[in-house]
């Protein structure tokens, strides 16, 4: 008798355990006036994620202690520490703190003419950022040459384009498709990392940040994230991050025991 009851309060305490270790819907709205649709939501302890709607709302799995990030261009990135009262009322309502990118002091001078052409000579310029200043390889030749098709084109039953079969048989337009599918894939990486910020992929993935442009080069060439993030899929952009994120790490590991070695 004794012995049932040993089992029987072991068996409750095993219950109560997985009924706190389950997790709960909540339902949260994000207050800011202004883009509040398409902000990404982690759950940083059990790696679920979701995305606000329209009117910032939100609903995502949660217990306590869990620890979610919202993340957004637009917004400074705030983690939230899931409470016992969060967990009981099922309702999480928050503000962000809205990210100011402020730009540098522009001072013309008291040396103006009045005469537009004559004063837009004389005001100094900051140089444009280009692919050099951000540390990403990009293609800086001639944009935007159109490349024929060799029959139909090039070649035709009336006519030959000489210069366009050149450029077919050196190869100069396979390097030139070459070039441009990096400058695509490289302008999506910029877009991506300016979107989501460095500090999303440190706390969400612990991806190092020097290793981050090769982690989303990983990402675009073994998937379709370019893509997804084209046309604004988010849910799927980060279901590439949690399927690449593991494999990343892994290459990681293989990397620095090689490198011991």
């Amino acid at each position: 008798m004794k012995t049932n009851k040993i089992l029987l309060l072991f068996l409750a305490i095993i219950t109560f355990g997985e009924a706190l270790s389950q997790r709960t819907q909540i339902q949260g709205t994000i207050t800011n006036k202004a883009e509040v649709e398409g902000i990404h939501i982690m759950n940083l302890s059990s790696r679920i994620n979701t995305v606000s709607g329209v009117h910032g709302n939100f609903s995502i799995a949660v217990k306590e202690q869990d620890t979610l990030l919202f993340s957004s261009v637009h917004y400074i990135p705030k983690k939230i520490t899931i409470s016992s009262e969060i967990v009981e009322k099922g309702i999480l309502i928050l503000a962000l703190e809205t990210l100011v990118n402020e730009l540098d002091e522009v001072y013309l001078g008291p040396n103006l003419t009045g005469n537009l052409e004559t004063d837009l000579k004389t005001i100094k310029t900051e140089k444009q950022i280009d692919f050099d200043d951000v540390g990403i390889p990009g293609f800086k030749g001639e944009q935007e040459e159109k490349i024929p098709k060799l029959v139909g084109q090039v070649i035709t039953p009336l006519s030959l384009d000489v210069e366009g079969l050149y450029k077919y048989i050196s190869g100069y337009y396979k390097k030139l498709k070459t070039q441009r599918k990096w400058e695509a894939e490289n302008n999506t990486i910029a877009s991506i990392i300016n979107y989501y910020s460095v500090s999303f992929f440190v706390d969400a993935y612990q991806i190092p940040e020097e290793r981050l442009y090769d982690f989303l080069l990983f990402c675009t060439e073994t998937s379709s994230i370019q893509s997804f993030f084209e046309s604004k899929n988010y849910v799927k952009v980060l279901a590439v991050f949690d399927e690449k994120g593991p494999e990343y790490a892994k290459r990681l590991q293989i990397t620095e025991f090689e490198k011991k070695e």
